[in-house]
């Protein structure tokens, strides 16, 4: 695709991504607007079509924001390469991916359910309000990042919103199923972690020692199903 044509890069100053730099080699991107999955497919499309650029030496999709790491090259004129990515944000299409169904089982409440209740109150709900709304949602991996096989997932019904912890447990299960804002996902390590548990499954989802470690990836979608729920 050609990106320097006078007729499409034109961008409108609302449209364009907030840009800065990340150290003396990395830059920054984040997507104006609302949290929405077509945003995030822009930013897939985006990735894909600047990953084979020469001055680009590794990309970093986060959550409607890309991190594009430098070549030694590329930070000799790094300004322009920006231009670059600016424009080609303007015109390229969002790209979707089919992506795999995933069905995660879990047993909601029990004593690795540390927030439930926390979740509940915030928003004027039993648990059992909690745990239907979560399992009832149909979630997409919106990026796997953060630490190795935690995916990302969109689709938490508004109800069930949560900031996430301001104080964060510091010895919280790998497995915990969990509530961060308006996402939701399952961690990956036991350790220090800001999201709100309301389950624990014993899934599986990152083997260091299989060949294709993670089990999420971008584009996936994925349900939660109730094994067991202890209340």
């Amino acid at each position: 695709m050609d990106i320097s044509a006078p007729n499409l890069i034109a961008p409108l100053v609302a449209d364009r991504l907030a840009q800065s730099h990340i150290g003396s080699r990395a830059l920054m991107f984040d997507a104006p607007g609302e949290f929405e999955i077509s945003v995030q497919q822009r930013i897939w499309g985006l990735a894909d079509h600047i990953s084979d650029w020469p001055e680009v030496e590794e990309i970093v999709a986060g959550v409607t924001n890309l991190l594009v790491v430098l070549t030694r090259t590329g930070c000799l004129d790094a300004m322009a390469l920006a231009d670059r990515i600016q424009k080609a944000w303007q015109i390229l299409p969002p790209k979707t991916i089919a992506g795999r169904l995933i069905e995660i089982p879990v047993t909601y409440g029990g004593e690795a359910a540390i927030d439930l209740e926390a979740v509940a109150k915030r928003n004027g709900l039993t648990p059992s309000d909690v745990i239907r709304i979560h399992e009832e949602g149909r979630y997409t991996v919106v990026t796997v990042a953060s630490s190795p096989g935690f995916g990302y997932l969109h689709g938490l019904d508004h109800r069930i919103h949560m900031p996430r912890k301001t104080t964060p447990s510091l010895n919280m299960p790998a497995g915990s199923v969990t509530i961060g804002g308006m996402l939701t996902g399952v961690a990956v390590t036991t350790g220090p972690n800001g999201w709100n548990a309301i389950g624990f499954s014993e899934m599986r989802l990152f083997d260091a020692t299989a060949a294709d470690p993670s089990m999420l990836k971008s584009g996936d979608h994925v349900r939660f199903r109730a094994e067991r729920v202890l209340l």
